[in-house]
């Protein structure tokens, strides 16, 4: 079946789109398309992104967003037709763990973009909200890629790590010759998301991500700074845990901006933070790591990996055949397909669900 994923992250840069022939467990991929969002609608969205918003702005981008994502798939369909779309939708609300509210423990989350749209623009069976069902069965809704991660991954002899750094980095450990319930996922920290608010402020704006690490390799580290964020209570966390713009957003960057230390050196300190707190997190039984996610094209990033985690090879996803753009939106491609498989598609091990469960919402052709 040739299945069309679409991933819009926290970074918010885009719509990607990643055409896939899936074939009982084969998953070969045929094309990627990458579609920014206008500026303007970038802007709405970061707007409405953990903020008290109103709910016509929200319920007005929900249907354009889906505008936007049948445009996308269209435009990278145009050799592979798929029978089958799967989208995750832009998040701008998630609280995995549950909060007292209204006298009742909820936890939550938000994923906007219309699916009907999506279905009714494109002609074909549109699946989406996948994690509100893990939610439901006492997960936290996320990180839901680790069970496409072990399908792609999974080694007999070698201990590996997938890791994706988009605004959030994630890391899915898989032992050798893992069983689906012994894959443990969590998210790390930060990926690019505070790098690129630091850039944006640095450029004003020109700029919406260091190019190769280039800003941060010319700045300065500062310890004290370094110290004290790698100290954040999320990173003590025991996992399944899970963390967005509620943690790592403009509240945050605005604090190291309150701190008065040059653009630079924040954000060579703000990279360090990412490399350190992805770091941390790999247990040193691995032999692999195999990253994905904007973050790859990050040279600083790569480097200081490579330098905190020795005797680990760390590699791009793309030396598996992987585009290291294209995989987030190749797993909720995978995700579609168990979907109208009538398959369970979490894991538990790393959502912290109470069982498997089978994820997503049809809106048919």
């Amino acid at each position: 079946m040739i299945v069309a994923g679409v991933m819009s992250g926290t970074s918010l840069d885009g719509i990607d789109v990643a055409i896939v022939d899936i074939q009982a467990k084969r998953i070969r991929p045929l094309a990627f398309y990458s579609m920014p969002y206008p500026k303007a609608v970038r802007e709405a969205l970061l707007g409405v992104s953990n903020a008290m918003t109103h709910t016509a702005t929200i319920a007005r981008l929900h249907f354009l967003l889906g505008e936007l994502y049948a445009d996308a798939v269209k435009k990278a369909s145009r050799r592979h037709k798929p029978a089958l779309i799967g989208i995750h939708g832009q998040t701008i609300f998630h609280e995995g763990s549950p909060v007292e509210y209204l006298g009742r423990r909820v936890a939550s989350t938000l994923q906007i973009g219309e699916a009907a749209v999506v279905a009714e623009r494109t002609g074909v069976e549109t699946i989406s909200n996948f994690r509100e069902r893990d939610i439901a069965a006492g997960g936290q809704g996320a990180p839901l890629v680790p069970y496409v991660d072990y399908l792609l991954f999974r080694h007999a002899r070698r201990g590996r790590v997938a890791l994706n750094i988009g605004g959030i980095a994630n890391i899915t450990v898989i032992p050798a010759g893992a069983k689906p319930e012994e894959v443990v996922a969590f998210d790390t920290g930060p990926g690019n998301m505070v790098i690129d608010a630091l850039v944006a402020q640095h450029t004003d704006g020109r700029q919406r991500y260091d190019r190769n690490g280039s800003i941060a390799r010319r700045g300065k580290v500062h310890e004290r700074l370094l110290d004290a964020m790698m100290s954040d209570h999320y990173l003590n966390r025991k996992p399944p845990k899970t963390t967005g713009r509620e943690q790592f957003g403009q509240q945050f960057v605005s604090g190291l901006l309150a701190t008065g230390i040059a653009l630079p050196d924040l954000i060579a300190t703000a990279t360090e933070f990412t490399a350190k707190s992805i770091a941390g997190a790999i247990p040193k039984a691995m032999r692999e790591l195999i990253v994905s996610g904007g973050g790859v094209h990050n040279r600083q990033i790569m480097r200081r990996l490579g330098n905190l985690l020795p005797g680990i090879d760390v590699e791009s996803s793309a030396d598996f055949g992987i585009d290291p753009d294209a995989k987030e939106a190749i797993a909720f491609a995978v995700l579609a397909y168990e979907f109208v498989r009538d398959r369970p598609s979490n894991l538990p091990s790393a959502s912290g669900a109470r069982r498997s469960v089978i994820l997503g919402k049809s809106s048919p052709a």
